[in-house]
């Protein structure tokens, strides 16, 4: 089973501890694939988010044995993290550990020497003090989540379900990130290039133009959507709804569209025997050359490697 750390401290924010609690801590094995092992490690009777303490966790020194590290929030970015969880999160990525911080986390992992040359995201409040602290720091302050590979940083508060989500995608696929989000009632994928705070987020209520256009379009993501298509169903202006997609949701119709295809990619490439031409196709890539080109500068991988790798039904360490 592949074992997930999460390390606490004195002063850990409790809200930065349900995401991964909720994603790693339950066993979810009736999704159909291996779960994971979860434990919490950290120092004896750290009190959490002010509230309690945590006497039943296992010591810092043992994370080295893990195959991913997680370092939630911190209690003040103005405090030098504890030179033991910055020992211990070293030690664990020395190892071969995948490390991700959670919000101010990034500090713990930047204190490390683990974010020198990369780029990584933090709560935006706190985005300047990372990149004047550490200036090795590549900071990027208005993103949900940055994946650099073995090391992956996220935003604050809902940001680290979202990285919490991406690591059980990366580990066990769409299809199965997909069912987990449902069953949390989250948004089953959120970019991790999507800002991190928008001025007008997209509300419930039929009076605002956007309420059930993005639903309107997943459900036609095979056909040759365009802007002006987009914007004819909510009666706006093209430029309008560019305008207000950017306010909403960080980025624009078409590459919200772009990123939501690849993703209908994925799921079918786990779920389903078809060629590569059809899944083009019924995502609205239109050639199988076209959704190689996408998927591979989204995913990273090309659609066949994708498929081979996710319909074997094994966890990536």
């Amino acid at each position: 089973m592949h074992r997930v750390a999460l390390v606490v401290t004195d002063g850990t924010p409790l809200f930065e501890l349900a995401p991964p609690c909720e994603v790693f801590g339950i066993d979810r094995s009736d999704l159909g694939v291996p779960w994971y092992d979860f434990a919490i490690h950290g120092s004896p009777g750290a009190r959490i988010g002010g509230l309690f303490r945590a006497d039943t966790i296992s010591s810092l020194e043992t994370i080295s044995t893990a195959d991913t590290v997680i370092v939630p929030a911190c209690r003040s970015v103005d405090e030098p993290p504890p030179g033991d969880l910055v020992d211990a999160v070293r030690s664990a990525y020395d190892a071969g550990a995948r490390i991700a911080s959670l919000c101010t986390g990034a500090f713990v992992l930047a204190a490390a020497g683990l974010l020198d040359g990369r780029r990584a995201a933090t709560h935006w409040a706190h985005a300047d003090e990372l990149a004047e602290w550490y200036p090795s720091v590549k900071v990027d302050a208005d993103v949900l989540y940055v994946d650099e590979g073995q090391v992956l940083t996220s935003a604050g508060k809902a940001a680290a379900m979202d990285l919490c989500l991406h690591l059980v995608r990366t580990d066990h696929g769409a299809a199965i990130a997909n069912a987990l989000a449902r069953r949390l009632v989250v948004p089953p994928h959120r970019a991790g290039g999507q800002a991190q705070f928008v001025a007008a987020p997209v509300p419930d209520g039929r009076d605002h133009p956007l309420a059930e256009l993005t639903s309107w379009a997943l459900a036609r993501l095979g056909q040759p959507l365009t802007v002006g298509d987009l914007a004819r169903q909510v009666n706006v202006g093209p430029r309008q709804l560019t305008r207000l997609f950017i306010a909403a949701t960080g980025t624009t119709p078409l590459q919200w569209l772009l990123v939501q295809r690849v993703y209908r990619a994925q799921e079918l490439l786990e779920t389903t025997d078809d060629g590569i031409e059809r899944i083009a196709a019924a995502c609205g890539m239109g050639t199988a050359t076209t959704l190689r080109r996408h998927f591979s500068k989204t995913v990273g991988v090309p659609p066949d490697s994708y498929r081979r790798t996710f319909r074997a039904g094994r966890i990536s360490a």
